[in-house]
């Protein structure tokens, strides 16, 4: 059952669409006061039910985002989860009662790096046995394109006519403090990043211009998906030829939006995940994509228990974020 009220779906869909826009303009958009928005977003934030997050984002040639299953000794999963949600490369930790017992998300500059930093910290994380490693070739849709369906079409408009920041093809790496901040709080100001970089005011205005431009970052409003009545989060694994993958991305999206959909690399080379109201959407799902898709074969469906960690924020059983547990690391 939903317990967000209509007025904050409307305001954490706004955010969704145009995760910095000003409290004057999100007021015009809603019709509301800006001050009135910006206290029931603090609300929000405060108890964790929503909040504007940003993580490193780019192509396969950009950038290197890899899924690992992992298998740990039963005894100590517990301590296993807790040792990965505390690395920065592993920026999710989803829990699956599966042939796995985990499924992590790492991003990392270059595929160089997974060898060289992430699979040296895994091996010395006690009791995890051992993992299956898949690179995302790739992202049809992620959890930045996923949004509550709360605001009319001409809202939605008036969201995205407003003028974006040029684009400036420079390295994410010269950028990596700010990343850090926006990492925390998406909507930080320049006067935040100059406080908290030590640059001056003006500099400190141009850089942020600049990453937020540089299309090399992805600005997100998250929400905690146990207050919007979607108790399940399930992930299917799936096989079909490589020239159908962006007709079935693009199916999902019309059935119900996915929080991931992407290709990949082992036995099956492609996958989704959907947020679900009830276990018996699984099968109509299935029934949906098997139909307009034949040549598509589910090897696997799993429903996640608990995903402790999203994109660097611990989450609680209902996905409410708590403390941010990473951040992208210092060589970005």
């Amino acid at each position: 059952m939903t317990v967000l009220a209509e007025e904050d779906l409307r305001l954490i869909h706004a955010l969704q669409v145009s995760p910095r826009a000003s409290w004057t303009h999100l007021g015009t958009v809603l019709a509301r006061h800006p001050s009135t928005l910006a206290a029931r977003f603090e609300n929000l934030r405060r108890s964790g039910a929503a909040w504007v997050t940003a993580h490193p984002r780019g192509t396969p040639d950009e950038m290197t985002l890899t899924l690992h299953s992992v298998i740990c000794d039963p005894a100590s999963r517990r301590s296993v989860t807790a040792a990965l949600c505390a690395l920065p490369e592993v920026y999710s930790v989803e829990e699956s009662p599966s042939g796995r017992d985990l499924l992590l998300t790492v991003i990392v500059p270059h595929p160089g790096d997974l060898r060289e930093r992430v699979f040296p910290l895994f091996d010395a994380i006690p009791g995890l046995l051992r993992w299956q490693t898949f690179h995302c070739t790739a992202l049809h849709r992620g959890a930045d394109d996923w949004d509550l369906g709360a605001l009319s079409p001409d809202q939605i408009r008036q969201l995205r006519a407003r003028p974006a920041h040029p684009q400036t093809p420079r390295s994410l790496r010269s950028f990596g403090p700010i990343v850090r901040i926006l990492a925390e709080d998406g909507r930080a100001s320049s006067r935040t990043v100059a406080a908290r970089t030590g640059l001056a005011p003006t500099t400190a205005r141009r850089r942020l211009h600049q990453v937020l431009a540089s299309g090399r970052v992805s600005l997100r409003c998250d929400v905690a998906q146990g207050l919007l009545g979607y108790p399940l989060v399930c992930q299917w694994f799936a096989r079909l030829p490589t020239t159908l993958h962006p007709r079935a991305a693009a199916l999902l999206a019309q059935m119900g939006a996915p929080r991931l959909c992407t290709s990949t690399t082992g036995t099956t080379n492609f996958l989704f995940m959907m947020w679900l109201r009830s276990a018996a959407e699984i099968t109509e799902i299935e029934q949906q994509i098997e139909e307009a898709l034949p040549s598509l074969q589910l090897a696997e469906s799993v429903v996640l228990t608990h995903i402790p960690k999203r994109v660097g924020w611990a989450l609680d059983e209902q996905g409410r974020a708590g403390q941010l547990l990473t951040k992208p690391a210092d060589y970005w």
